[in-house]
């Protein structure tokens, strides 16, 4: 398995753009094959160091992970997030 796990700083973290960006992040759920587990949170302690969201996903090889990268519906997410996100770090392991 590889576990896929991106943070997200967004420009603006009200509540609004919040809840949509964590809506637009779950739209992927079902719609990506190779996507084996999805989950999305938004950060609740708000301190300095905390990003707002985290992107929690796994897939069966590093080659499915490929295949999503470069998926369509991955594509229009990363267009979105582009639009919304100050700031991201992700880390890609093997589980």
């Amino acid at each position: 398995m590889i576990t896929h796990i991106v943070l997200f700083k967004l420009k603006s973290p009200d509540p609004e753009t919040l809840a949509k960006t964590r809506d637009v992040l779950l739209g992927m759920k079902g719609r990506i094959p190779q996507l084996r587990h999805l989950e999305v949170g938004v950060d609740v302690l708000r301190s300095e160091r905390s990003y707002d969201i985290g992107l929690y996903t796994k897939f069966d090889s590093l080659e499915d992970l490929q295949a999503y990268q470069v998926h369509p519906v991955h594509q229009e997410v990363i267009q979105y997030m582009a639009s919304v996100r100050e700031s991201s770090v992700a880390v890609d392991y093997e589980s």
